[in-house]
């Protein structure tokens, strides 16, 4: 029996936001095309009727299917968009229209996962499915969002957030990292790093806060600089000298350092360990594995070298860092 597409149904209104609607099917589209032996997903772009959706920015959107016809189907991932107002003072207000929140809701019953982009979350709240969770927004809607849903636990500064089988992303060119980290979800790590190359993203980026994140920009310009980055990236619980780098690329060990300077404007040693904070925060986020295994995984050797390059780069322990962003399975 061939696999299943996972069928995921994003819901479309009058003014919604067209990138929350249009990036996450491009993820979906590029795992396709990435995986051939995998079942990937069906997109259903569903609305009340099947008139054309104009969205914000002015483009029409044709849906696939209505509410009611979608509703008789069991749906693997719902996804909800938002959209917002600007008054005269130019504050954003965002959007929950009392219909579109009701099919929401009733869509939800026959979901595995639910999930909102940006202000989409509330929607969400105001079907009651973030009550008693832990939510991100938009920033600029965040207070809001507090204020409107007392009984959400809101943190705008995730780029997303999982709590039980509900994600909310931040956001507007989020839906991408949150796309990307149910695509690791459904696929595995090594399918959403294939998928984020093509996206020039190079790695997802965690759902922890912005102020602990490991600079491993700026996207290089050569093809070679990536497939070496890509390297890093596949071999962390491997010594990584400056050896080994210029073996990998063929080069000399002098040529190898003054790529990465030219290229990214720092040492090989630099980036590797900054590579290896970034995974290490992916562990401690995502798993509960004891420190001594996470600091041999990312090529630390040991519990207190791991440590000071905590401190060094994130001016915290991996303690406390996994006290804070540890995502609940």
């Amino acid at each position: 029996m061939n696999p299943v597409p996972r069928r995921v149904v994003i819901v479309l209104f009058e003014g919604v936001d067209l990138l929350d609607v249009t990036g996450p099917p491009e993820v979906f589209a590029l795992l396709q095309r990435e995986t051939d032996d995998t079942p990937g997903y069906d997109v259903v772009l569903a609305a009340e009727t099947l008139d054309p959706i104009t969205t914000s920015a002015g483009v029409r959107v044709l849906p696939d299917a209505t509410f009611e016809d979608t509703a008789k189907h069991p749906i693997d991932t719902l996804l909800v968009p938002g959209s917002v107002e600007v008054d005269d003072n130019h504050r954003i207000h965002a959007l929950a229209d009392p219909d579109v929140v009701s099919w929401v809701k009733t869509l939800a019953d026959r979901t595995r996962r639910i999930t909102s982009v940006c202000v989409g979350a509330h929607i969400l709240a105001a079907a009651g499915l973030l009550d008693g969770k832990r939510a991100t927004t938009h920033w600029s809607t965040a207070a809001q969002l507090a204020s409107d849903h007392p009984a959400v636990e809101v943190d705008a500064d995730p780029i997303f957030i999982r709590d039980g089988n509900v994600w909310t992303g931040a956001g507007i060119s989020s839906c991408l990292d949150l796309a990307l980290a149910l695509v690791a979800e459904d696929f595995g790590e090594a399918t959403a790093l294939r998928v984020a190359r093509q996206l020039v993203m190079y790695l997802k980026r965690p759902s922890g806060q912005s102020q602990f994140s490991v600079p491993l920009e700026p996207v290089s310009s050569t093809r070679r600089m990536e497939d070496l980055r890509l390297y890093v990236t596949q071999h962390l619980d491997t010594p990584l000298t400056v050896t080994d780098l210029a073996q990998a690329a063929h080069v000399s060990e002098r040529q190898i350092t003054r790529i990465f300077r030219t290229e990214l404007g720092l040492t090989p040693a630099a980036y590797v360990e900054s590579a290896r904070v970034e995974r290490a925060r992916n562990l401690l986020e995502s798993t509960d594995s004891p420190l001594t295994a996470i600091a041999s995984a990312c090529g630390f050797g040991t519990t207190d070298t791991l440590i000071r390059a905590f401190r060094r780069k994130l001016n915290t322990t991996p303690t406390d860092y996994r006290a804070g962003f540890r995502i609940t399975p």
